[in-house]
């Protein structure tokens, strides 16, 4: 079956992010409460209706650029895979926390600065954490596919969640942090191990 996007989907996709890009750096600027539909409309060269066919509010736009992370972040575990997923979990935590170019530095610092803005935003807090659910849900779907088929179920699952949790929490509490604090690669890593230290079932 052909699962490629067709053009259209892909400049969908496309405008999208550039929405929630230009979201992402609108509310880390101004605050959400100083940012409106329009502004971010105006700011990303599309019209409200426009806006609007795509999100419902003004923070479920941000959603696409949170999921762009979540999927890199899926694609270095399996990248990193050789049959223990701990340790492939940690390798990706480090590699997809740690930004090598200017694209990725930038992309951690919007979601820095999403973090910052939605310490005191509930409705933007709630996208952040939906996101973060989805995103548990679908990891815990590929470490099933890699997990060994002595693997328990229940197992595979608080991986998953040990993995989505250290990455969330470590964000949070480096986006909280002054500019110089520990770096989230760093609390990520070491939230990971902490938080899947002893999980039993994982193999025979």
């Amino acid at each position: 079956m052909n699962t490629s996007l067709s053009l259209t989907e892909r400049r969908k996709a496309e405008t999208q992010l550039d929405i929630a890009r230009t979201a992402a750096r609108l509310f880390a600027e101004h605050g959400v409460a100083g940012v409106t539909v329009e502004h971010i409309a105006a700011e990303s060269g599309v019209s409200v209706r426009t806006f609007y066919r795509y999100f419902p509010s003004k923070q479920d736009a941000v959603a696409p650029l949170l999921n762009v992370g979540a999927a890199r972040w899926r694609a270095a575990i399996e990248q990193h895979d050789d049959g223990d997923l701990p340790s492939a979990i940690a390798a990706a935590v480090v590699e997809v926390l740690t930004p090598d170019d200017d694209r990725s530095r930038a992309e951690l610092d919007e979601v820095r600065g999403l973090l910052k803005a939605a310490h005191g935003d509930p409705a933007l807090s709630t996208v952040w954490h939906r996101v973060n659910g989805e995103a548990e849900r679908q990891l815990a779907a590929v470490l099933d596919e890699h997990a060994s088929e002595t693997a328990s179920v229940f197992a595979v699952r608080l991986l998953a969640a040990a993995a989505t949790d250290a990455i969330r929490v470590s964000l949070e509490h480096w986006s909280a942090g002054e500019q110089d604090a520990e770096r989230p690669a760093v609390l990520a890593r070491r939230a990971f191990t902490q938080l899947s230290r002893g999980i039993e079932g994982l193999s025979a």
